[in-house]
């Protein structure tokens, strides 16, 4: 594969663009909120970049949003438009939007979209997260994933940003959460693990607990970034050997 230039969008911590790089994709981080960036003043410039990779804030559309809303917590805007925009405006060969699941599919005029579901279990994780990739060509181009034959003989809770964690309630799959009496060091070690990095990540780094937690729980996890990476990768060559 020839080297492509990237640009990612609303970065935060970098996991998604860690995942990329590892493939040879060449990374330019666009604005995000957390290093003081403003995602409705950028505009690339057309025509210069391959792809484009981002998570818009899943907040709006998360199940526990209703939850969140009640306790009196700021929900972030929809901020998929701006990502559609700024594709629109890159006008890339490919692109990705990562998100949870009941965000909605982008639309961007003369893309075809496959929305495809990833789950950390189905890796061999021990996290139960699912996530949604919307892959965006002009061709259409699916992407295929690696899966695991069994799951993990253990199954943690979803690592969260407000330092809570997600627990599914019977049978209907609904959350409940169970808020943590602290955010410790102790936990976000922990949620580091499962997040699939390593557990002193933050043990020197400028961050308060409470901004790490809230940094790794917005964060994809690394496996998935990793299998998605690897997933675009096959599809873009694959392509290209067809043509």
């Amino acid at each position: 594969m020839i080297t492509q230039l990237v640009l990612s969008l609303f970065p935060g911590i970098g996991l998604l663009d860690r995942a990329f790089e590892e493939e040879g994709f060449v990374i330019v981080r666009g604005p995000d909120l957390l290093w003081g960036g403003e995602i409705k003043t950028f505009h690339p410039p057309a025509g210069k970049f391959d792809g484009v990779i981002g998570g818009p804030p899943c907040q709006p559309f998360s199940s526990l949003a209703h939850i969140n809303r009640h306790r009196g917590q700021k929900i972030q805007p929809d901020l998929i438009p701006e990502f559609v925009r700024v594709v629109a405006e890159a006008q890339p060969r490919w692109f990705v939007m990562e998100n949870v699941v009941g965000a909605p599919v982008p639309e961007v005029a003369g893309y075809l979209i496959h929305p495809s579901l990833l789950n950390d279990l189905w890796l061999g994780e021990e996290q139960s997260r699912l996530h949604r990739f919307s892959f965006g060509t002009r061709n259409g181009i699916k992407l295929r994933y690696r899966v695991v034959i069994f799951e993990h003989v253990r199954r943690a809770a979803r690592v969260l940003g407000g330092g809570s964690v997600a627990l599914r309630n019977g049978e209907k799959g609904q959350y409940r959460l169970r808020k943590l009496t602290s955010r410790t060091w102790a936990h976000l070690r922990e949620s580091c693990r499962l997040q699939g990095l390593p557990e002193e990540m933050f043990d020197h780094s400028p961050f308060t607990v409470e901004a790490a937690h809230k940094a790794i729980g917005n964060a994809v996890a690394l496996p998935m970034a990793r299998e998605l990476a690897r997933a675009v990768v096959e599809a873009i060559n694959g392509k290209e050997k067809r043509e």
